[in-house]
């Protein structure tokens, strides 16, 4: 039975908590209170920066990570070694990689997997934006770090047939990471020893079928 509420604000404020993934409707009336028992320069705090972050927040043109900027500030760093291009199909994920200290390429952000049974396929990802960065012949590695899943793998196989008429080295992330594993989930020492341990994308096809 769900929960009524003398205030009709209260309900509306849990009910937009409770929207959020993870948070059921008692822990957002545990947050909503919490909010309320806050001085008020405290909520609007807590509310302008959720408003100018979805306000102001863009999507690198070159990555499609998150940033504040037209180019991220990865993309954007001298330092970083251009021709090594790492495939990831989140922002979390670049989170999760960059916190190994073990890649010092660039990255993709392909913002979702191929996976047929959720009616996602290969052009509702940006798939086509990676063929046409390694069409510019500065890209020499493709590192995929995608999950250990059937949709990773999927979309693993589908990208290596796409880049196969170009002059690129496709590498995978060596199997440290466990068949089933998301990457955001897979601890930072063996993430690490994964991305430094990575193999040909070729050499996989005598372990896996497609």
């Amino acid at each position: 039975m769900e929960q009524e509420f003398a205030s009709s604000l209260l309900e509306n404020a849990v009910n937009e908590f409770s929207k959020l993934p993870g948070i059921g409707r008692k822990t957002a009336l545990r947050l909503v209170l919490h909010l309320l028992r806050q001085d008020e320069c405290v909520a609007n705090t807590f509310g302008d920066a959720i408003i100018k972050l979805r306000r102001e927040i863009r999507y690198c043109k070159e990555c499609h990570n998150i940033s504040e900027t037209e180019r991220c500030p990865i993309c954007s760093n001298p330092a970083r070694e251009r021709s090594v291009v790492c495939v990831v199909e989140n922002v979390k994920d670049v989170m999760s990689i960059e916190n190994t200290h073990q890649h010092r390429g660039l990255y993709h952000v392909l913002g979702g997997l191929i996976s047929p049974m959720d009616g996602v396929g290969p052009q509702d990802i940006e798939i086509d934006s990676l063929i046409e960065r390694v069409k510019c012949g500065e890209v020499k590695e493709i590192i995929l770090a995608l999950s250990a899943t059937m949709e990773g793998d999927t979309t693993n196989f589908y990208i290596y047939r796409k880049l196969a008429p170009y002059d690129v080295k496709i590498t995978l992330l060596a199997r440290g990471v466990s068949v089933g594993n998301e990457i955001e989930y897979t601890d930072e020492l063996t993430l690490g020893r994964s991305i430094l341990n990575r193999t040909l994308f070729s050499d996989s096809f005598n372990k896996n079928s497609f």
